[in-house]
Formats: C-alpha cells, sequence, structure tokens
C-alpha cells in the first residue's frame, strides 16, 4: 500500500534521535555519510517524503499508539551519496 502524501514525520524523531550521535543504536553517522546533519534536518524531511513515502508501505503490526508500517528504498542525500534505508 502506499501511505498519504500527507503522512505526519515527525520532527523531534530525526532531532532527538536520528540525527544526534547516540552511544547506542546511532544512526546519525550513517545519514552523515549522505550528507544529513542536524541542522539542515528540515532536509532530510523533505528527502524523505519525496523519494521514501511514495514507494510501498508493507503494515509491520498495530498498537495504542497506532500502526506502524516499514518502507524500504534508497535515499540520494544532498551530496549524491544513496543510503538504503528502512523506516518505520
Amino acid at each position: 500500500m502506499k501511505l498519504p502524501a500527507d503522512t505526519v514525520i515527525a520532527t523531534g524523531k530525526l532531532t532527538a534521535y536520528l540525527l544526534v550521535p547516540m552511544a547506542r543504536g546511532d544512526k546519525s553517522a550513517f545519514l552523515k555519510r549522505a550528507g544529513y546533519a542536524l541542522e539542515s534536518y528540515r532536509r532530510l524531511i523533505d528527502d524523505l517524503r519525496t523519494q521514501i513515502l511514495p514507494l510501498e508501505a508493507v503494515e509491520q503490526r498495530e498498537d495504542k499508539f497506532g500502526r506502524y508500517y516499514e518502507i524500504r528504498g534508497s535515499l540520494t542525500g544532498p551530496n549524491g551519496v544513496v543510503l538504503h534505508v528502512r523506516t518505520i
């Protein structure tokens, strides 16, 4: 299935988790390889919305917070590096 174009991409998930170095489960170094950084988080939101969101989404589970979908695809960063990503 395809998720709606106006699907919420939580800013806090990027600015407080994905783009911040973490001692465990760090994703910021992976995203940095493609040129993404905390100060330009809006670019990552735009790229996720245009490059990943239009791809096929597979429902994973549902809980009290809602439904969770997985999308796998390629994300081309601002510096042209392509990352193979899995989003939930």
